[in-house]
């Protein structure tokens, strides 16, 4: 299969997949960093790949030079992949950001956007006044390829070794106790 079809099938999964529940919001509406409002969103936990290795792929740092996840083996890592037009992935934005606040030095928490080489992630973290995520970018879905869920949000944790743990496919309140018990080891 060639690479554009193969990223316009990515593409169409990812838009069908995410906030299947909800209307559309428009990227800047204020409600999209607000908390979450009636039960827990509690997205489906995977461990089918639990002990396999975090993929080779490259995305880029904050300052826009290439990474993989190895560069951050020797600390246990939570990767979220999200995008600005992802309802859910952005309101899942602020509990991963207290996740990496409560978390310090015992656990790496990316948050790798999804979106266009285009699209400026720098809005929406301005608005949610993120003080512990910085902005990793994947803009040719190399993690999204690799994780193969078809869907946004989705959290992969890997132990120190780049091993994966689980993965948490559609949103999660990293606050709400079923978070708390899944990362209970790295944050104590």
């Amino acid at each position: 299969m060639r690479p554009l079809t193969v990223a316009l099938l990515l593409g169409t999964v990812l838009i069908a997949g995410c906030d299947r529940q909800s209307e559309p919001q428009p990227q800047a509406n204020a409600t999209a960093l607000a908390e979450p409002k009636g039960p827990e969103p509690t997205g489906k936990l995977d461990i089918a790949e639990r002990g396999t290795a975090a993929p080779a792929d490259s995305f880029l740092d904050p300052a826009g030079k290439p990474v993989t996840l190895a560069d951050f083996k020797g600390k246990p890592v939570l990767v979220n992949l999200w995008a600005t037009w992802c309802g859910p992935c952005v309101r899942e934005m602020p509990t991963l950001d207290h996740i990496a606040d409560r978390a310090g030095d015992r656990l790496k928490v990316l948050t790798v956007s999804q979106d266009a080489k285009d699209v400026d992630i720098g809005p929406t973290f301005a608005k949610g006044g993120f003080k512990h995520l910085e902005r990793y970018r994947d803009p040719d879905n190399k993690l999204g390829f690799a994780f193969n869920t078809g869907m946004l949000p989705t959290t992969v944790l890997y132990n120190k070794d780049g091993k994966e743990v689980w993965r948490v496919i559609g949103a999660m309140d990293w606050n709400g106790p079923r978070a708390n018990t899944l990362l209970a080891e790295y944050i104590g």
